[in-house]
């Protein structure tokens, strides 16, 4: 797989669903994973409560793109390659991602809809991702061009365009809101990582947001964007950014946090570190950031919120595997 959308690393799982108990206000539910399979991740959640994915193949080993609709999980299949991964989901139900082709020169964005699987292209390169799908059937993400340069995109009615960049060879597109404007993140011309934004045709440099780099993972309806910046010491801080005022979301008591999606009510989720040095998937939300708890291991982290609130992501078990989660309020 030539891209991922996880800081924390998967290891082995188990097949066995379960229900724990997050600290205070939250129920994790395991949604399990494909016959057969040793690992899944929960990378985003429909207002429906659809939740898609990947999962390891009891066959194969290889991850696959997943739809789990009120306790079904479906495999979506390949273009014919041997994985694939699915990264959003919009509120009619098409969803998008990547996939490897027969070919398996690199991976493919893909938009699968009422069972159907479509190669978007690319920008000209060999490989493309999908990462984010809104309302409207718009598809952001990131494609290698023909000068092999990665560079973000927005895919609308078959027809792939080139957002550009910060002056930099790199930029990648994670999420895209109902108004179509897009964030994600771009090098500079002098190399460094900003987060930005992307508004009918222009592409604005939201800075380092008082860190050395930054990227924006998440915005909605209002145009709130959240993401992470780096510290001068390397570190993350989670940063909520809106109409030019940037303000630090904080931590669960450790020393570093990422934001990843927000939803219309400016509810943030993301991952934190503990006071503990663990990391936890977190929901911050007037102002207070509350842990979302494991599922008995030490790791989770939390990658979407839909506009009821309910969050998915992943948590590791008490055996140190990983598990596709969604958590709901008591």
């Amino acid at each position: 797989m030539w891209a991922c959308n996880s800081e924390p690393t998967s290891t082995e799982a188990s097949e066995t669903p379960s229900v724990a108990r997050a600290a205070k206000a939250y129920t994790l539910l395991d949604l399990g994973m494909l016959p057969g399979g040793t690992e899944s991740q929960a990378t985003d959640i429909a207002p429906s409560g659809k939740v898609v994915g990947s999962t390891t193949d009891g066959r194969s080993g290889n991850p696959h793109a997943f739809l789990w609709d009120d306790g079904v999980m479906t495999d979506l299949g390949t273009l014919g390659g041997s994985f694939s991964r699915a990264t959003s989901i919009s509120p009619s139900g098409q969803v998008v991602g990547a996939t490897a082709t027969e070919e398996q020169l690199g991976a493919r964005a893909f938009l699968w809809s009422k069972g159907v699987m479509t190669d978007l292209g690319t920008l000209g390169g060999i490989a493309a991702e999908a990462q984010a799908i809104n309302s409207k059937g718009q598809v952001v993400g990131f494609s290698f061009t023909a000068a092999s340069e990665l560079h973000a995109f927005l895919w609308e009615k078959g027809v792939m365009t080139d957002l550009g960049t910060l002056g930099g060879d790199r930029s990648l597109a994670f999420a895209i809101n109902s108004s179509g404007q897009v964030v994600g993140s771009s090098e500079t011309a002098d190399g460094a990582t900003h987060a930005f934004l992307w508004n009918k045709g222009i592409m604005t440099d939201l800075g380092t947001l008082g860190g050395i780099g930054s990227e924006a993972r998440g915005i909605n309806s209002k145009g709130q964007v959240v993401g992470f910046l780096t510290t001068a010491s390397g570190g993350l801080r989670a940063f909520l950014w809106e109409r030019g005022i940037v303000s630090d979301l904080g931590t669960l008591g450790g020393s570093g946090a990422g934001a990843r999606d927000i939803n219309g009510a400016g509810q943030v989720v993301g991952f934190a570190q503990t006071g503990e040095g663990q990391i936890h998937g977190f929901i911050w939300t007037d102002g207070a950031m509350t842990d979302l708890g494991t599922l008995g291991g030490d790791r989770s982290d939390a990658y979407a919120i839909n506009a009821g609130g309910e969050i998915v992501g992943e948590s590791r078990g008490a055996g140190g595997e990983f598990h596709a989660t969604l958590w709901t309020r008591r």
